[in-house]
């Protein structure tokens, strides 16, 4: 591996981790724990309620975690679990919930909207492109380790 490269992916895992901490920060901010508030996040991205499957496939989150997190949640008032076939469960965020909601994962969405509302159109969708990009990469690496 060439230094630049070394120094770029060095670079790369930092910024990662940087981030990372900004939204560990913002969940202790909020008064959630990160898992409840990736799963309150994913759950208003899909408006009011969301599949359990992509709960766990699109928050990143083990099926243990988001099942223990769920319970704690469900425990506060917060989400309702919801038959949506025999195998398959939805999550709801109830009246409580929407107002958690309100007052956490909804703020975070809005505060990254305003940050790529005030990026160039143009840099938005670079960063995107090339983060879909790296994604698909690292994905097919993966499956060859």
């Amino acid at each position: 591996m060439s230094g630049s490269m070394g120094g770029a992916i060095r670079r790369y895992n930092h910024l990662e981790g940087e981030i990372d901490a900004v939204y560990h920060r913002i969940s202790l901010k909020l008064g959630l724990s990160d898992s409840a508030a990736i799963i309150l996040y994913t759950i208003c991205n899909s408006g009011d309620a969301c599949p359990l499957r992509d709960i766990c496939r699109l928050s990143g989150l083990s099926k243990q975690t988001v099942n223990s997190a769920l319970r704690r949640l469900e425990a506060d008032g917060a989400v309702c679990l919801e038959a949506a076939g025999p195998r398959s469960k939805t999550v709801c965020l109830t009246e409580a919930g929407k107002l958690l909601a309100d007052r956490t994962a909804r703020r975070i969405i809005q505060a990254e909207n305003e940050i790529f509302a005030a990026w160039p159109q143009e840099d938005v969708e670079t960063y995107l492109a090339l983060t879909e990009r790296f994604l698909s990469d690292i994905r097919k690496k993966a499956d060859q380790l």
